[in-house]
């Protein structure tokens, strides 16, 4: 496919504005090609530190950049804010929920991933995930409003159930968000309710493995887990939900009572995928070719979340990295296509896996090394520091982050939106 189709320059649509997207976008920079991206969403999300939005150390501000603004100096790039509904390979079109669309050349698929609640996605009402900024600050909400809940109990057995936490699922995301709800209690909260003290708060991870970060080492699983129990934070291994309600949740043999649960147990793949027309795995991951391309169209390109990569024979993780080299990849396909060269080979560089803990505690499994505590921590800060988007940004979650470590404060403790998250506020009848 040559750089001049019919005098117009190949038109190149990327869907998603998530960090392959974007990788794959500024790849295309000065490529002999139009760029129009497409997403649902105005900004691009650093979901790695969402978890912080959630827990009132940063504002959502702080973690999401405006697309255009990102894109604004490439001239041959376009951005449109719209939300794809099916995708049709053979017409080599896209239609969006509106009714519009749009047609391309070449197409790289980067829509990432959605919560999966395996089967039971009656849980969602009362066990929120969080995959976007609505999400964060709807728990933001939840976890703010329980304690002004538990303010008000009227009883022990209500006020204990609403400083009840419980949070599903021991990978990054779990570990992370209970260990900073956890120092959110017992540290930015103290002094400030006169009828029950917030570090009596009991926050609880539930993880169905035999151990918590199933993806790291085994020893930092166990580092991982000492430090969130010496913070408080009760840990459950080996334990399987049976059933999630308003009231609390069911496990192997017994009950917690909590009025707010928090899901972080598991991903599934946009379901965009399934208009791809090719195989997927059960989590809906398609299935791609070596070089990214989707099986039968060597003009569309899968990465990310939604791509399923077997390498050394297993999976290329869905992490933030992949997404970043899949969609650079996929942008250096294309022109190697333009120039009549074909394509490589994907090869995912694994350059450690990092999880924080607590204040100046988090474990980093790098390559050729271990490491845990405060070192593990500060490359962890100055990792997310580095692939924070925007200069802006970058310094606004510095100074959040060091003020915060200097006083302990949080100072996004604002509750927005709905001033309930439960329409009864009585006594719960457990």
């Amino acid at each position: 496919m040559g750089s001049d189709m019919d005098g117009r320059k190949p038109k190149v649509v990327i869907l998603g504005g998530g960090f392959g997207g974007l990788a794959a976008a500024r790849e295309l920079r000065d490529a002999p090609v139009s760029v129009t991206l497409v997403d649902r969403r105005n900004h691009h999300l650093f979901q790695p530190l969402l978890y912080q939005v959630a827990t009132a150390s940063l504002n959502a501000s702080d973690v999401a950049e405006p697309i255009r603004k990102v894109l604004a100096d490439q001239p041959n790039t376009e951005v449109l804010l719209a939300e794809v509904d099916r995708i049709d390979v053979d017409a080599k079109t896209l239609t969006f929920t509106d009714g519009d669309g749009l047609g391309y050349d070449y197409l790289i698929v980067a829509a990432g991933a959605t919560h999966s609640y395996f089967g039971h996605d009656e849980w969602e009402e009362n066990a929120p995930s969080m995959k976007n900024i609505e999400d964060a600050l709807d728990v933001r909400r939840r976890l703010l409003l329980a304690f002004e809940a538990a303010e008000r109990a009227k009883d022990p057995e209500s006020r204990e159930a609403w400083l009840t936490f419980v949070i599903v699922g021991g990978g990054p995301t779990g570990v992370e968000l209970a260990g900073s709800l956890a120092e959110m209690a017992r540290h930015a909260l103290k002094g400030e309710f006169r009828h029950f003290e917030p570090a009596t708060a009991r926050v609880v991870l539930i993880e169905g493995l035999e151990r918590v970060l199933p993806g790291f080492p085994p020893k930092l699983s166990a580092w991982a887990r000492k430090d969130l129990e010496s913070m408080g934070v009760e840990v459950q291994t080996g334990t399987m939900v049976k059933s999630i309600d308003e009231y609390g949740v069911d496990l192997d043999g017994h009950r917690i009572k909590s009025r707010t649960v928090l899901w972080a147990a598991g991903v599934r793949a946009s379901p965009i995928g399934e208009s791809l027309g090719a195989e997927l795995d059960r989590s809906g991951r398609v299935t791609v070719e070596p070089d990214l391309s989707l099986p039968g169209h060597r003009e569309v390109f899968v990465v990310g979340d939604l791509a399923l990569v077997v390498q050394d024979g297993k999976p290329v993780p869905g992490v933030a990295q992949a997404a970043l080299q899949g969609g650079r990849h996929a942008a250096s396909c294309i022109v190697a296509s333009l120039s009549g060269k074909p394509s490589t080979p994907f090869r995912y560089k694994d350059k450690g896996m990092l999880a924080a803990i607590g204040r100046a505690a988090a474990v980093a499994d790098l390559p050729n090394v271990e490491l845990t505590g405060s070192v593990a921590w500060v490359i962890w800060a100055l990792v997310h520091i580095y692939f924070l988007i925007g200069f802006r940004n970058r310094l606004f979650v510095m100074a959040s982050w060091s003020y915060a470590f200097l006083t302990h404060d949080r100072g996004a403790r604002l509750i927005t939106g709905s001033p309930q998250v439960r329409s009864r506020w009585e006594k719960p009848r457990y």
